[in-house]
């Protein structure tokens, strides 16, 4: 029997054990009514006898005579009432044994649908439990499809379940194999840049040895940037391709924050910029020191950039239960409005950046951040200035 018949079936069972309990009453009740009636008859023409026996022949012609008139009809005789009696007084065994009836039939017919009801819920629970396993599987890497002998109400929602999780399996698949293509296509170009780069380097080395002063020094700090360029390139391709090596350790923040200003010293001191870094007391954060100092050094440096001169890049951080917090902020002119949405884009370049910048330090530090259980956002200050908001969480 198939699911919709067996769910057809449960649905009406209820509806036809109250019919078979209406239509038993029906043929039972008419044959009760009789024998009760013909009992009460019976008992009072005994008492009538027992008490006047001369009367026996009296009576059995009345009895004649009222089943005549009982063949006729005897629709509203109310004789016994102008001598006090009520039909209240009579046939209460009667009655007793009718609303037995109606209470086991309404009894019957409630059990049976909570019968049906739960057996119609079980089965959803079973069905529900199995598509639940197998989005638990999917989710965990385990794969496969549910099993199903015979259709029924899940049987569209299975379906649909079954083509959406193997186009996102698909669609998953496809995106990880672009991916790697692209961690592999940026690092194949970072190492076709070193050597030219390096044999540019040595050029220029022996050109500022035979000729000094013929603008070597430009053509020198160009080549320092492509230096630059091909490590942050480097470092992409291996947090894409995730082997990136990273420790799991402690880190102190207030130690972090100080490390990375002090390696932009010789930038700040030339834009005559000074950071703040208030001492907020013992906060660490789990993750790689150095990393960490070099997605900081990023973000100070962005804020260095678009400080006004003799300006102040300000640090501040704090912790909680869920989270450690770093804020960098400076007093520039903040962020364009529509830039902030892209600002962590690889090679995105808002309004306002750097000329000389290349649009992968945020990107980078919003990485190492993200492999370190953590995040960054950027925001506008309502006082004026860019800022930087970092959450570590706590594993």
């Amino acid at each position: 029997m198939s699911e919709k018949r067996k769910r057809d079936l449960m649905i009406l069972m209820p509806v036809l054990v109250c019919f078979l309990g209406i239509a038993a009453v029906s043929v039972f009740w008419p044959k009760a009514y009789r024998e009760s009636s013909f009992e009460q008859i019976s008992t009072f023409c005994e008492v009538l006898m027992e008490r006047n026996p001369e009367t026996e022949e009296q009576i059995l012609a009345a009895l004649k005579e009222y089943r005549t008139v009982a063949e006729d009809g005897m629709d509203g005789n109310m004789f016994l009432e102008q001598y006090g009696y009520e039909s209240s007084q009579f046939g209460g065994e009667l009655e007793d044994r009718f609303f037995l009836l109606l209470a086991g039939v309404f009894l019957v017919t409630v059990g049976c649908f909570l019968i049906c009801f739960r057996q119609m819920e079980r089965r959803k629970n079973v069905r529900i439990a199995e598509l639940t396993g197998y989005l638990e599987q999917v989710n965990t890497g385990a794969g496969g499809t549910v099993l199903q002998s015979c259709e029924d109400e899940f049987s569209l929602l299975q379906d649909e379940l079954y083509k959406t999780v193997t186009e996102l399996c698909r669609t998953k698949d496809a995106a990880l194999k672009a991916k790697e293509n692209f961690a592999d296509h940026l690092a194949n170009i970072a190492h076709q840049l070193k050597t030219p780069v390096t044999a540019a380097s040595l050029s220029l080395q022996l050109l500022e040895k035979e000729a000094p002063g013929c603008r070597v020094d430009q053509v020198k700090r160009q080549l320092e940037r492509l230096e630059t360029l091909e490590e942050t390139l480097l470092t992409l391709s291996r947090i894409d391709a995730g082997v990136l090596p990273l420790e799991h350790g402690k880190v102190d923040v207030y130690t972090v924050l100080t490390l990375a200003a002090d390696n932009l010293d010789d930038l700040l001191r030339k834009e005559s910029i000074s950071v703040s870094i208030p001492d907020q007391g013992c906060v660490e954060i789990v993750g790689d020191m150095e990393w960490t100092m070099e997605a900081l050094m990023n973000l100070m440096k962005n804020c260095m950039e678009h400080s006004p001169r003799g300006g102040t890049v300000h640090c501040d951080y704090s912790a909680n239960p869920i989270y450690a917090e770093i804020l960098i902020w400076d007093e520039g002119e903040g962020f364009c409005q529509e830039d902030i949405p892209y600002l962590f884009e690889r090679f995105y370049r808002g309004k306002r950046a750097c000329p000389h910048g290349a649009g992968i330090g945020l990107a980078l530090a919003k990485s190492v951040f993200e492999l370190q259980n953590g995040n960054v956002t950027a925001r506008n200050l309502p006082e004026g200035g860019a800022c930087f908001e970092i959450r570590v969480y706590s594993h």
